[in-house]
């Protein structure tokens, strides 16, 4: 067996592993017994290939676009991703919150892209989520032509459990979606970790064609300007929507 092949492969295994979770060159080192070197210099070549993302100088390593590229993700728009890269940069470095990308895909909500804040304290949401359990998931629900809202509604029914607690009935949920329609802005709140999550619509040629999102402790949401928190977020969007026109 060739080695190096085989510590490529090792690497992108591990990143893979828990992939919203950027693993620094020591972690990722240290977990396969590489030496530092030995096991920057494997990254630099996957970074310059594209099959890994580097977060910063600092922040550590992600899966880069021909890592999803190579399973058949259908969900990994690669114009999408490039439109969307430098503004929710911008919107992480002027909100110092973590930002997510996400599309649908059947009943479930698929980040696409994430942004990682400097904050001690971070909200971590999991890459795929039930629709309802998400702020962008329900936007991406209630933007849908409304015979697809009605097709997903009798294929998957309402929400159970805890994913929308707030919603007992057809006619609640359709509400809901309405309301999140008409001000193309859904708000979650998840009172058992205390956690806000925004998120707002992009379009591609007049259709939405994903959701960029905010989620951020409560107590940093109840103490900050929170309509200036919604415009900069839908600022972000609007210069995503100009790149993909």
């Amino acid at each position: 067996m060739i080695q190096v092949i085989n510590r490529a492969l090792d690497l992108l295994e591990l990143i893979a592993n828990d992939p919203e979770y950027p693993k620094s060159l020591g972690e990722l080192a240290d977990e396969l017994s590489l030496n530092h070197g030995t096991c920057a210099n494997i990254l630099k070549t996957l970074v310059t290939r594209g099959y890994v993302e580097q977060i910063g100088t600092k922040k550590g390593y992600i899966l880069g676009a021909k890592s999803y590229g190579l399973t058949g993700n259908e969900a990994y728009q690669k114009d999408l991703l490039e439109a969307a890269r430098e503004p929710m940069n911008v919107l992480t470095q002027s909100v110092n919150e973590n930002c997510l990308l996400a599309i649908l895909k059947d009943n479930q909500r698929v980040v696409i892209h994430r942004t990682f804040a400097e904050q001690d304290l971070q909200v971590r949401t999991a890459d795929v989520k039930p629709i309802y359990d998400s702020a962008s998931g329900r936007l991406l629900l209630a933007m849908l032509p409304n015979e697809k809202i009605q097709r997903f509604v009798s294929k998957y029914g309402l929400p159970v459990g805890d994913s929308w607690p707030e919603i007992l009935s057809e006619d609640q949920l359709y509400e809901a979606l309405s309301l999140i329609s008409q001000e193309k802005l859904a708000l979650q709140t998840i009172p058992n970790r205390h956690v806000i999550g925004l998120a707002v619509p992009v379009y591609k040629h007049g259709l939405v064609v994903s959701s960029l999102s905010i989620y951020l402790p409560e107590y940093r949401y109840m103490a900050i300007d929170k309509r200036k928190l919604v415009l900069s977020l839908r600022k972000c969007a609007d210069e995503i929507n100009n790149k993909l026109v």
